[in-house]
């Protein structure tokens, strides 16, 4: 009888320790998440056992979702919700209020769905949030001031988002942020004062959104930022002198500022720089000596400038620089015999009045080397072309009308005849991150500048598709189409003088067209040239044709008067930079028909191509070659009768 006792006193025991040992998530918490499980969905977090469950699978830190919880800070074992990841598994919906009732939570990430509708202001409740990742999504309507409240918050990211109005004075509360995202969030207007509390800030990304006002002086006072990205705004500048203070930047990309001009000299001190990209931003004067010194660098871009003066000696020195833009400025003199260092894998000085020789190894494997638009003397350079380079010094015999009325190029692609008759040239040629290729019939050619940065590994500037093309009878011309980071030209030459139609052709085949998914709420946008006139400012092909691979045609009018046709697709920093993955997406173009204009059905036929042809190959001969390269500078280096300047040597502009 004692030790039945004795037993049942024991178990009695180890009932209420085991009882008492028992986690169970705070009853409020449990409420709410049954009711965004039941919202959004989710079957992954078993019903019949407590969240909380210590051990649960949905806990550990490689789970997706992801539900943890501290239970050792409470009393009576009541366990709250302190992470919550549902990333990346394309949930649909708004962010349901009972979420916000989640008030211990210091790490939500509900990056890259298709979220949609407005930040709730109960937001606001989250004040002991650490982590909050928003981005990628498809949500609206102004950024809460709300988020002001979040006060411990070390990382905040809602970029690739569709919200209005201006960023909330508030954010200037978040004194505790190191990590703040914001690029392609939709946010405009100008950037608030107080974001100069956030003394403890080490990246900003914020560039592709329509920020206006001049860029801020009190980003130079951030003093422990490593990584500034702005591009892609309405930003003016000058870039301030306060910047110079920024000596920890690793990657500073700013780009595409107007109205005043900058110079480079609040550089001198930023020696920690691996990545420098001030693209397209008004920088004037000449190149800072000390940037040669920088022990870092492996990225320098100052292309689409008004810099002068030559390249310093001083580029001879870098140890780890592998691309080196320059193109587009108006830089002079001679090239540093050694500028081309063992590291260095491609150099753009594209239009530029560079003249004198190319350093001695130009020719080494694995450069990549664009001279279009200078005076250098490029014997041996362009196999294909060689001995027209000549014609850059302005040889009167190189500015003759030419003899061509059109020219066809399948773009990224090989030849192909349409239903209509067109020709469209092979131009499935492999460019690099600064190239030019020329046809071998001498009639047209094209040039890339620019490095997939953030993803050199990814996109080859070709890109190809097996899916078919709707809105077309021609799908297999759509099927490949020449992409690039920055900078895309096609060249016509010989061209008789006279006024032509250009046919751009277009379809969206690299980004998704899945719309129950994150993967398409990617955004490509980027202008076009046509002789030197912008065309089209923020093209959007997706929008523009109305779906993803679909065709959309784009006709311009336009004279030849130097017998040389110029069509610049020009990225302008805007755009989604990681959708579907790390990169950035610059112009893409499938094929482009130049006919002249008095052709008046609109193409020319195969017949009369191939006698255009003959004709052409009997008035020019080897001729054509020496015509290209004159084209192309005398394209850089003259004015038409209006005196306006025909190609770059300032940035493109924003009119």
């Amino acid at each position: 009888m004692e030790f039945e006792f004795s037993l049942l006193l024991s178990l009695s025991v180890s009932a209420l320790f085991f009882a008492a040992a028992q986690r169970t998530t705070h009853p409020a918490e449990l409420v709410a998440i049954r009711a965004f499980q039941d919202y959004w969905d989710l079957e992954t977090w078993n019903r019949t056992i407590d969240p909380c469950t210590e051990n649960a699978p949905w806990s550990l830190e490689t789970a997706n979702p992801r539900l943890a919880c501290d239970c050792s800070s409470y009393p009576n074992n009541t366990c709250h919700v302190t992470h919550l990841k549902i990333y990346a598994l394309d949930i649909k919906g708004g962010l349901p209020k009972e979420l916000f009732d989640l008030t211990e939570l210091k790490d939500l990430n509900l990056g890259q769905n298709v979220l949609s509708g407005s930040i709730p202001p109960e937001i606001g409740r989250l004040s002991k949030m650490q982590y909050l990742s928003l981005g990628i999504n498809n949500l609206s309507g102004l950024v809460p001031p709300e988020l002001g409240n979040l006060t411990q918050l070390i990382s905040l990211s809602f970029s690739s988002n569709k919200f209005s109005g201006a960023l909330p004075k508030e954010l200037g509360k978040l004194v505790s942020l190191e990590q703040l995202y914001i690029d392609s969030s939709g946010v405009s207007g100008e950037i608030p004062q107080e974001l100069a509390n956030l003394k403890s800030l080490a990246i900003i990304w914020a560039s592709d959104n329509l920020f206006i006002g001049k860029l801020p002086e009190f980003l130079g006072i951030l003093t422990d930022l490593r990584d500034l990205r702005i591009q892609g705004t309405l930003l003016e500048g000058p870039i301030p002198n306060t910047f110079s203070g920024l000596t920890k930047l690793e990657d500073l990309r700013l780009g595409d500022l107007t109205a005043a001009d900058s110079s480079l000299f609040f550089l001198e001190n930023l020696t920690s720089l691996s990545t420098l990209s001030l693209r397209n931003s008004r920088v004037a004067g000449e190149i800072p000596a000390k940037l040669g010194e920088f022990p870092n660098l492996k990225y320098l871009d100052l292309s689409f400038n008004k810099l002068s003066g030559q390249i310093p000696e001083s580029f001879q020195n870098f140890k780890y620089l592998e691309f080196l833009y320059l193109g587009s400025n108006n830089l002079m003199g001679q090239l540093p015999v050694k500028l081309i260092t063992p590291t260095l894998v491609a150099l753009d000085v594209s239009f530029n009045p560079l003249s004198a020789e190319l350093p001695l190894n130009n020719a080494r494997p694995g450069l990549a080397l664009n001279v279009v638009g200078t005076s250098l003397n490029t014997n041996g350079l362009y196999d294909r072309s060689a001995g027209v380079f000549h014609c850059f010094r302005e040889d009167d015999s190189c500015k003759k009308d030419g003899t061509y009325l059109s020219f066809s190029v399948n773009c990224g692609g090989t030849d192909q005849t349409s239903a209509s008759g067109v020709d469209f040239y092979d131009d499935s040629e492999i460019l690099g991150p600064a190239s030019l290729y020329v046809s071998s019939d001498h009639q047209w050619g094209v040039s890339n500048t620019g490095v997939f940065i953030s993803n050199p590994g990814g996109p080859r500037y070709t890109a190809i598709t097996e899916s078919q093309i709707t809105g077309t009878l021609e799908s297999e011309l759509y099927k490949t189409a020449r992409i690039s980071p920055s900078s895309l030209r096609y060249y016509g030459f010989g061209l008789k003088n006279g006024e032509y139609n250009v046919e751009l052709h277009f379809a969206e085949i690299v980004m998704d067209d899945d719309s129950g998914s994150w993967k398409g709420l990617g955004r490509r946008l980027f202008d076009v040239y046509i002789q030197e006139e912008r065309v089209l400012q923020d093209f959007n092909i997706v929008e523009e044709a109305k779906g993803w691979k679909r065709a959309v045609i784009r006709t311009f009018r336009t004279n030849v008067t130097n017998s040389i046709m110029d069509i610049h697709f020009f990225w302008a920093g805007k755009g989604t930079c990681c959708i579907p993955s790390q990169s950035t997406y610059g112009p893409l173009v499938s094929a482009i028909h130049i006919f002249e204009d008095s052709q008046r059905s609109g193409s020319s036929t195969k017949g009369d191509r191939k006698r255009i042809g003959a004709v052409v190959g009997i008035a020019i001969g080897s001729a054509a070659g020496l015509l290209i390269v004159s084209s192309i500078f005398y394209l850089w280096w003259t004015k038409d009768s209006t005196g306006r300047i025909r190609v770059d040597t300032d940035s493109p502009r924003k009119q």
